[in-house]
């Protein structure tokens, strides 16, 4: 069965949220960020606060950690009663010493959140150290327990490894044994599934779940992700702009949202099921893209070491017409993001062939590869990252073709074309990046990859960290470009569902290997392989079609 069926009506309320009311520091006129939100958690009860970014769904959980950055935001009214006590009555000592005895969070990115340059045991052992007094062998112990709980292999090995030896799954594992040492009545989970993949995420869920039953945790989990709450949740919340707009069990907030704004959330979740096929023919001649043999090898024996070379991607094959978008999925350390970056050339293959409109570009020197780089270009996951923060949006986008000789202005007119082009307004080349939203950035850097006019498109992970409604936007902007453009597009992405609704063919790989081509609707509805069927398995919500709020009938697994 999709939904939990277990009541808590009986159960002790942990947290009590009372009209709470969060505004920018020192302005009482602007629009409240939270505007007088109420709900409660039961012990061992998940809610999960759902709607798009700017929601105010991390604001909430920040402004019961007591974690509002100061001189930003500030708390204008209302309590945060966890049991008979109101945090917001606390000094930062009081709630220093609250946090992770009482409240814990899980934050969405470990790396960041986990110190680069410690130890993860010595990690998990400073909230030990700051809240309790144990022996140093006792504390070891209790550290090395908790490493067992969440399931983490080799525990020892784990204690002293440093947070990059580890897998994104294994950081998060940590983070939320800290988080967990100290039984907490509740605890705060903002995001943490987003970047990891469908096995990786499905394991943590049901470890929460586990840990929960355990211990008897209620839990505040913060997403995006439907399938996820379709997954997880007992009660859910809606926020939009601030303000509570839907409240509900589970099930009956899918099969009868009443609000116009949750029925758009969950038509946009995007359905596991594949999209129809095309019918028309793509454009004569050979492929966009065309790769053979591609084999990337890391590592090598020599006179210092004497090891065999750690194979990242080995015998991938496949061709993309113009017009057409191939998706290649699997878990992380599949290899999928190394074919992607061979591609590109950002990094050297080890052997074989690549084509692109033509061209032999698999052994080309950084100089040789000059004049092809216009030909593909690349959208990778997080836009923020790879525009340059200094520069409007108008610089970054006629780079490009500055750099292949274009005269300045009629980079800048193709430029405010290009804007039009991806939904923004002309004037937005005038602006600086940290002016948009995250979804738009994402519209800029597809913008900029397209104004080399490439015949092939990669997109990386290029819609993963964005909320449901606007990666349907992206996802739908790709295809309309795709459309008035003829360009092909490797989409790399974790997310099935995503896959199915964009991709003609998809690619599954599988520790460096291709195990299963073909067409979308053949692979993700009738996989022939067990990885496959593993991942499609995995994946949250399968079972459930969220735009018509009812089950699906059958899904192959």
């Amino acid at each position: 069965m999709l939904f939990k069926t277990k009541t808590f009506e009986d159960a002790p309320v942990v947290l009590s949220i009372e009209d709470l009311t969060v505004r920018l520091s020192g302005n009482t006129t602007a629009k409240p960020v939270l505007d007088k939100i109420s709900f409660q958690i039961r012990a061992g009860e998940t809610v999960c606060l759902v709607g798009e970014s700017g929601s105010g769904k991390s604001v909430t959980s920040l402004a019961a950690m007591g974690l509002l950055p100061k001189g930003a935001l500030e708390v204008s009214g209302g309590r945060i009663l966890l049991g008979e006590t109101n945090l917001l009555d606390l000094n930062a000592s009081q709630m220093r010493d609250k946090r992770a005895k009482s409240l814990s969070m899980v934050f969405q990115e470990p790396m960041t959140a986990l110190n680069p340059v410690m130890r993860v045991g010595e990690q998990i052992e400073e909230v030990l150290d700051t809240h309790s007094r144990v022996s140093k062998r006792e504390k070891k112990q209790r550290v090395l327990d908790i490493m067992e709980q969440v399931h983490l292999p080799d525990v020892e090995r784990v204690y002293r490894s440093y947070p990059h030896q580890l897998s994104g799954g294994q950081r998060q594992r940590i983070m939320i044994a800290m988080a967990l040492i100290l039984e907490p009545q509740l605890l705060i989970a903002d995001e943490p599934t987003t970047a990891l993949d469908v096995t990786t995420q499905r394991q943590i869920l049901a470890l929460i779940a586990e840990l929960q039953e355990k211990h008897g945790t209620a839990v505040l989990f913060i997403t995006h992700d439907m399938g996820v709450v379709a997954e997880i949740a007992d009660t859910v919340q809606v926020m939009n702009h601030g303000i509570l707009v839907e409240r509900a069990p589970v099930e009956t907030l899918l099969r009868s949202p009443q609000e116009d704004y949750t029925k758009r959330l969950l038509r946009a979740v995007p359905s596991l099921v594949p999209r129809q096929e095309r019918t028309d023919k793509p454009p004569k001649g050979g492929p966009a893209l065309s790769v053979r043999d591609l084999d990337k090898a890391y590592g090598s024996s020599g006179w210092l070491v004497n090891r065999a070379p750690t194979q990242a991607a080995k015998d991938v094959n496949f061709d993309i017409p113009m017009g057409r978008t191939l998706g290649i999925v699997g878990e992380s350390g599949s290899g999928k993001s190394t074919v992607a970056r061979c591609i590109m050339r950002l990094i050297d293959p080890s052997d074989g062939s690549i084509k692109v409109a033509g061209a032999e570009i698999a052994k080309l020197t950084r100089s040789e590869m000059r004049p092809y780089r216009k030909h593909i270009q690349i959208v990778f996951q997080d836009p923020f990252r790879s525009l340059n923060p200094r520069w409007t949006v108008g610089q970054s986008l006629i780079e490009g073709p500055l750099n292949l000789g274009q005269d300045k202005t009629s980079a800048m007119k193709r430029a405010r074309e290009l804007m039009e082009l991806v939904g923004l307004p002309e004037d937005a080349v005038d602006r600086y990046p940290h002016q948009f939203s995250g979804g738009q950035r994402q519209r800029i850097a597809i913008a900029r990859a397209i104004a080399m006019e490439p015949d092939v498109l990669v997109a990386d992970e290029a819609v993963s960290a964005l909320d449901v409604s606007v990666q349907d936007q992206v996802l739908k902007l790709l295809d309309e470009l795709q459309k008035k453009l003829g360009i092909a597009i490797l989409f790399i992405t974790h997310d099935l569902r995503v896959a199915a609704q964009i991709c003609d063919e998809v690619v599954v790989m599988q520790k460096g290997r291709v195990v299963e081509h073909g067409k979308a609707a053949s692979v993700l509805g009738a996989p022939k392989h067990s990885y496959t069927r593993a991942l499609i398995e995995a994946a949250p919500g399968r079972s459930w079609d969220f735009a018509n709020f009812k089950e699906l009938p059958t899904v192959a697994a």
